[in-house]
């Protein structure tokens, strides 16, 4: 808010505190001249004062206050245009200036002065002739002001040397006495058009929703008389335009107090009549509840309509920058957000401060409009705010009223009726519908902690908001709609993407299914072949309603397939629907107690419903799938009784069988080699690791590439003798398979030599002229082999050979870092090594970590884990346990680089648990 003097305005003279109010001046708007002292000819007939601490909590309670208040004087026409300024300035104070506030409200004969005062008084001098400049609406200061000039008949800010006051007067509408409506008087050719009689249908409804009561208008409208609909739903006789085909929307608008609007009537000619009608809930003297609607014709609205508020006219100061002010701008600001988000949330906070509430949120509907998506809250927790989805209609957590406006006095009176606000604390509610062009596109709620704070009188001025910004919400919304659907493709396009994205052979019949359900067909069946031997195998069904699917299925199982014929095109097939009526028949003769009937047995035990004949009582069609000019399967598409398909269908659902084959024989093939390696390469790998007794040992592996378990790293232990464990950590230059064939030579060569009780050296020694002698198929090797034996005094000891390898680390338990080897020629290249083995010491805490070269090598650009790095992840793992250790490098390897990692890794740590902490 801006605080310094409004250019224009005369320099105040300072004054005590306590001086009395007529002696501020006014402030001048743009072209406009500067004004005398504020008059006095308004005579103060009531004041009501408060102070609010600097909390945000006070602004809520300081609308309130000037709501309670002015709709005790009988101000409700300005209460709004009051009740949104007090918000503003009330936030600036308490909020952004940061000092208590002072609220002040005086009652004249003519309307009402509100004043703001602050302990901030910020000056500031203005500049002779200096334009008016109150900045945007987008931005905190100068907001407040804004809203001052569009809304309020006269203002002004004022300064002493220990406040700021900032102050509005609203004049009340000049209408007769006890008129509670009016408009100006207007020429004949203006006013609305009527037919010579205008004709005022009287309905009365009972809390069945039944018509008790039909007049002679009504007869004369919708060309009923009465005998005729008294007694009927009035939803037979309603056509409510945002749930076509049901009666929902009208029997929830029956049960509100008050409700006007538009909907249509059915005549007794067949056609619908568009009405405008004006609801009031009333009950008789035994307390039964009834419903009283008038009805006119939609083009004579104005004999019922209420007239939309219109903002408070201009009065003298007042500024022209608030002259023919949008009522889009002032409750949204100008200018408004171009991205949906952020319209969004601007909306909610609006709707929130305009009515007073703790809280408030926007759904936004599906295309189908079945369901509605959370897209903006305040005041809410914050996994509420975004995406979370509420069925509008029926089903568990449905919201409710969504179509219509609905206020609920006390949730916890009733079921759930808005999912959103369940265990939030919230007690009363107002909701409104967003809708364009009779299509519901959203939803608008404002809640409130207490219960029973809204009426219908809110939830008219919410649904005044909401039909302003409902076409703008809808614009932005299909503007986003069509940049997440650019680039979208054809319907085989699409399932030609579906099906290459997976090579499982269910998922891949799953999605055959449903590409073709509702889409093709009513219902489908898949069959496949396992192998040319192999009868058709009936694999998956399904039916666009799910409870039928288990009927079908059992009739199908019972009857043979369909012939596999490898012919292109869709074949009938009359069997299914043949076999399920003469089975129907069969049964309601039975349930008649009559007998005969066709001759034809049915294989007992298949029972099919009258339900499941309707089913697959229509055409039904086989198409085969090819692949590899093989018959891997069938697929079978049916329609209900009496419908056929149409040649179109056909032939794209015959463009798709052959997309569909090939993927379902690609992921057959997928699968069977999937298996055979997975075998393979499991055989590949160590059985489980032993227990060392005083000796902690983790082990992490990670081979690259997809379907790959093993790859050219590789790890051991195993027991050599009576206390003594041989371990190993390698990599084989290269990965995948070829690397993984050297890496079970190397891992069995080690154990076998290990045991006949060769030392270190001569174990590598060997497999290394191994190696060699696989000739072109060999390949590099690095190796870390060593043989562990703990000892009675809780330390062990290792003797190793480092053979080309990253060194491995030893970390103590004072936190320091430093190689535990020394580094020697690598495996698979020189024929004569000369190679030796090192002792190495764990005392109690110690950590031995042996990684491989996909650890220390990964890469994110040109950066690089390296040994340094990795000795700086291991300095933060004293005191952890061996699992700890490896898992904490292992994360630190993930999160170095973005990318997935290319080369394998293998990670072995070795842990003495401490004497006094383990």
């Amino acid at each position: 808010m801006t605080t310094g003097l409004i250019p224009g305005e005369q320099p105040p003279d300072p004054r005590p505190t306590g001086e009395l109010p007529q002696q501020r001046r006014e402030p001048v708007g743009h072209g406009v001249m500067p004004v005398e002292y504020r008059s006095r000819s308004s005579v103060i007939t009531a004041r009501a004062a408060a102070t609010f601490e600097p909390v945000g909590r006070s602004v809520a309670s300081a609308r309130a206050f000037v709501r309670d208040t002015l709709q005790g004087w009988g101000f409700g026409d300005i209460v709004d245009d009051a009740v949104v300024l007090t918000s503003e300035l009330v936030t600036n104070a308490v909020v952004h200036a940061g000092t208590s506030a002072d609220l002040l409200c005086l009652r004249g004969d003519d309307g009402v002065r509100i004043e703001v005062a602050d302990r901030y008084p910020e000056r500031e001098v203005p500049l002779q002739g200096a334009a008016v400049t109150m900045g945007s609406l987008d931005r905190e200061g100068g907001r407040g002001l804004q809203l001052c000039a569009a809304l309020a008949s006269r203002w002004g800010v004022e300064y002493t040397p220990a406040h700021k006051t900032v102050w509005f007067q609203l004049d009340l509408p000049e209408r007769p006495v006890g008129t509670r409506a009016a408009g100006p008087a207007l020429p004949a050719d203006l006013l609305p058009l009527a037919d010579g009689r205008v004709r005022v249908a009287v309905l009365q409804i009972d809390r069945a929703g039944t018509i008790t009561a039909w007049n002679e208008d009504a007869e004369e409208l919708f060309g009923y008389p009465a005998e005729q609909v008294t007694g009927k739903p009035l939803t037979d006789l309603a056509a409510w335009p945002h749930t076509p085909g049901t009666g929902t929307g009208i029997a929830e608008a029956l049960q509100l107090s008050r409700w006007e609007g538009s909907y249509g009537i059915r005549g007794a000619h067949g056609r619908v009549l568009p009405v405008y009608a004006s609801h009031l809930r009333v009950r008789d003297t035994d307390g039964e509840p009834s419903t009283v609607c008038l009805l006119v014709r939609d083009h004579e609205r104005a004999v019922l309509q209420t007239p939309l508020r219109s903002p408070a006219s201009d009065g003298p100061g007042s500024s022209s920058e608030g002259q023919n002010t949008d009522p889009f701008e002032v409750f949204i600001g100008s200018p408004a957000p171009d991205d949906l988000d952020g319209l969004l949330q601007r909306t909610v906070e609006r709707a929130r401060d305009m009515l007073d509430g703790d809280a408030a949120f926007l759904l936004l509907a599906t295309d189908d409009e079945t369901e509605l998506e959370v897209r903006a809250s305040t005041g809410l927790p914050s996994a509420r705010q975004r995406f979370a989805r509420v069925p509008v209609e029926a089903g568990p957590g449905r919201y409710g009223s969504a179509r219509m406006p609905a206020v609920h006095d006390d949730l916890t009176a009733v079921h759930g009726p808005v999912p959103l606000l369940n265990g939030t604390g919230m007690r009363s509610v107002v909701t409104v519908p967003l809708k364009v062009e009779g299509r519901l596109t959203g939803s608008l709620g404002v809640a409130a902690e207490a219960p029973g704070r809204y009426s219908n009188e809110e939830a008219l001025r919410l649904q005044f908001a909401a039909d302003r910004i409902a076409l703008a919400v809808e614009s932005a919304r299909l503007g986003e709609l069509e940049r997440l659907r650019r680039g979208s493709l054809s319907f085989l396009v699409e399932a030609s993407d579906l099906l290459a994205g997976t090579l499982d052979r269910d998922q891949t019949l799953a999605l055959m299914a449903q590409m073709t359900v509702p889409t093709l067909a009513t219902w489908c069946a898949v069959y496949t072949i396992a192998d040319q031997s192999s009868e058709p195998y009936l694999s998956y069904v399904l039916h666009e309603d799910e409870e039928l699917i288990d009927g079908i299925k059992s009739l199908l199982s019972k009857i043979p397939p369909p012939d596999p014929v490898p012919t292109p095109g869709a074949r009938v097939w009359s069997a299914p629907g043949e076999v399920a009526h003469q089975a129907a028949l069969r049964t309601s003769m039975r349930s008649l107690g009559l007998s005969g009937g066709p001759d034809h047995r049915v294989t007992p035990g298949i029972g099919p419903t009258l339900a499941t004949a309707s089913a697959v009582g229509g055409e039904i069609v086989v198409l085969p799938l090819v692949a590899r000019n093989r018959v891997i399967g069938m697929l079978t598409l049916g329609k209900p009784t009496d419908e056929h398909f149409r040649q179109e269908i056909l032939e794209l659902a015959e463009d798709l069988s052959r997309r569909a084959a090939l993927a379902l024989d690609n992921a057959r093939l997928y699968s069977e080699r999937t298996a055979i390696s997975q075998s393979l390469q499991r055989s590949l790998l160590p059985p489980e690791l032993p227990l060392v007794d005083g000796v902690e040992v983790e082990v992490i592996y990670r081979a690259a590439g997809e379907g790959n378990e093993v790859g050219g790293d590789f790890y051991d232990l195993f027991p050599i003798s009576d206390g003594a464990y041989g371990f190993a950590i390698g990599d084989v230059c290269g990965t995948g398979p070829n690397a993984a064939a050297v890496t079970g030579l190397a891992r069995h060569a080690l154990r076998l030599l290990a045991r006949e009780g060769l030392s270190g050296p001569a174990v590598l020694e060997r497999l290394n002229s191994a190696i060699l002698d696989e000739g072109a198929r060999s390949r590099f090797l690095t190796l870390l082999y060593g043989e562990l034996r703990p000892q009675e005094d809780g330390s062990a000891e290792l003797k190793v050979v480092c053979a080309g390898h990253p060194l491995p680390l030893r970390l103590r338990q004072d936190g320091t870092v430093e190689p535990a080897a020394e580094p020697q020629p690598l495996l698979g290249v020189l024929e004569d090594l000369e190679l030796y083995e090192q002792t190495v010491v764990l005392d109690p805490g110690d950590v031995l970590l042996c990684v491989t070269d996909g650890v220390t090598e990964r890469r994110e650009g040109s950066r690089m884990l390296g040994d340094d790095g990795l000795a700086d992840v291991l300095t933060t793992c004293t005191g952890l346990t061996a699992g700890a250790v490896a898992a904490r490098i292992m994360r630190a390897v993930e999160r170095f680089a973005s990318d997935a990692p290319s080369d394998d890794m293998a990670i072995l740590a070795m842990r003495v648990p401490g004497l006094h902490t383990d």
